[in-house]
């Protein structure tokens, strides 16, 4: 039997086509503690870094079922952040710098675009 391509085409996308994923707590501990890591490694100011760590334990608070479930995905955060962290490691187990840099700059401007970024927020109904 041959396929034509309407045909072909809706086989395709039923199959990509599947439930979203709540965000797991420890998944985004570990990704954000392997970025904000590197970025210090590679430079990064302190504050920023530690604003960037409290806006992604905020995301894991927010994903997690429970206080055990965010407490375990803070613990893999230090995890991540203390074993990437460090300068004084094989420079080429580790992405490089620049890449780094961007994709933290990339955190920090969706969280002031989303205006999240602001100390405090003038949230009054517009009528």
């Amino acid at each position: 039997m041959r396929f034509n391509l309407p045909v072909l085409t809706a086989v395709v996308l039923c199959c990509g086509i599947g439930t979203a994923n709540a965000a797991d707590p420890s998944q985004l501990a570990a990704t954000g503690g392997f970025l904000l890591g590197n970025a210090h490694r590679c430079g990064v100011a302190a504050e920023r870094v530690a604003r960037a760590g409290d806006v992604i334990h905020g995301f894991i608070v927010a994903a997690a079922t429970d206080a055990s479930e965010a407490a375990a995905a803070d613990s893999r955060f230090a995890a991540m952040f203390l074993a990437t962290s460090s300068p004084t490691q094989d420079p080429d187990a580790f992405p490089s710098c620049a890449v780094v840099i961007e994709q933290f700059n990339r955190l920090e401007r969706h969280h002031e675009e989303a205006g999240m970024g602001r100390e405090t927020r003038d949230v009054r109904p517009a009528f």
